[in-house]
């Protein structure tokens, strides 16, 4: 009979692939976490783990197949939790998404404090970060992304599609010459992504758009692309969801100008019979079909759903 708690230390290892850094998660000594997995190698009559000062510890192909079993058993164990405590009737207990920089700073941040007034019971982590957030690590119960996941066991819907435009300041737009057409924005200076450090492809549309255009300022961040365009010195494409929102922002050739893309929501397919999480699921599902006109520019306001 396998040992749970072996198990539970071989998950975290196998998502952080170092020992420090999982009994820091597990809330134990590393010699704890090294003689636990030992102890579970040894129970199996197998290597579970590649090890290297370089890469850490990577899985074998037992490993690998231990893993996926694992992971099954702690989505069980979960939901079992979660049903026999009552969380799933209260709707209490944690929840962690992960997002993208812009999206999570400008949308669901005030949407998710919204969703805990309704639940009270709940707390929650918001991981609104510029690269993908790691479900089979962990690193959150649900993932709002930039492309589907290719595989994996997860279950995924389509969030919604968000457009971007081309903005700059009133100063900037007064001081420069006009921009009726696009030929007009070759004599323009403009703010962009570090193309060789973007971690999606879904990114690299400003050549696309405006090829040959003139990039003075570059970022890893929409975030500190959005506060340059502030300065007036530049323009910037901006999603309409952060740039609307902001007088102090025109678009520019805002019929012309348009560059679409979607967003995804998946969650580890254990997680399907977790009422809480489904229950955020839902709510985000209702409160982003509630903004489409904010994500595609046509309104400058977020809009919260009716209790």
């Amino acid at each position: 009979m396998l040992d749970w708690d072996g198990l539970r230390y071989f998950l975290e290892v196998a998502r952080t692939q170092r020992v420090s850094a999982a009994a820091l998660r597990l809330g134990v000594q590393h010699s704890t976490v090294s003689r636990r997995v030992q102890a579970l190698e040894q129970s199996l009559d197998t290597v579970l783990f590649d090890k290297s000062k370089s890469s850490g510890f990577t899985l074998t192909e037992d490993g690998q197949r231990l893993f996926a079993y694992a992971e099954q058993m702690e989505g069980a164990l979960l939901s079992a939790r979660e049903e026999l405590s009552g969380i799933g009737q209260t709707l209490s207990g944690h929840l962690r998404v992960g997002c993208t920089e812009g999206f999570g700073n400008y949308v669901l941040t005030p949407l998710m404090t919204d969703f805990l007034g309704r639940y009270p019971g709940l707390t929650l982590d918001i991981l609104p970060v510029p690269r993908f957030i790691s479900l089979s690590k962990r690193e959150a119960d649900l993932a709002i992304a930039l492309e589907q996941p290719q595989r994996g066991p997860y279950i995924c819907t389509r969030l919604t599609d968000y457009e971007l435009r081309l903005y700059g300041t009133h100063g900037y737009l007064e001081r420069c010459a006009p921009i009726r057409e696009r030929a007009d924005l070759a004599g323009h200076i403009f703010i962009g992504y570090v193309e060789e450090l973007v971690f999606s492809d879904k990114l690299r549309y400003l050549e696309d758009v405006l090829p040959n255009s003139r990039v003075v300022f570059k970022s890893t961040s929409v975030i500190a692309q959005y506060h340059a365009a502030l300065r007036g010195g530049a323009l910037a494409v901006l999603p309409c969801f952060m740039a609307a929102q902001d007088n102090r922002l025109r678009p520019v050739l805002q019929d012309q100008v348009v560059i679409t893309r979607s967003f995804w929501m998946y969650c580890h397919e254990d997680l399907r019979r977790s009422k809480r999480v489904m229950a955020l699921w839902d709510y985000l599902k209702s409160a982003v079909q509630l903004n489409a006109p904010l994500l595609q520019g046509r309104a400058d306001r977020l809009q919260y759903p009716q209790a």
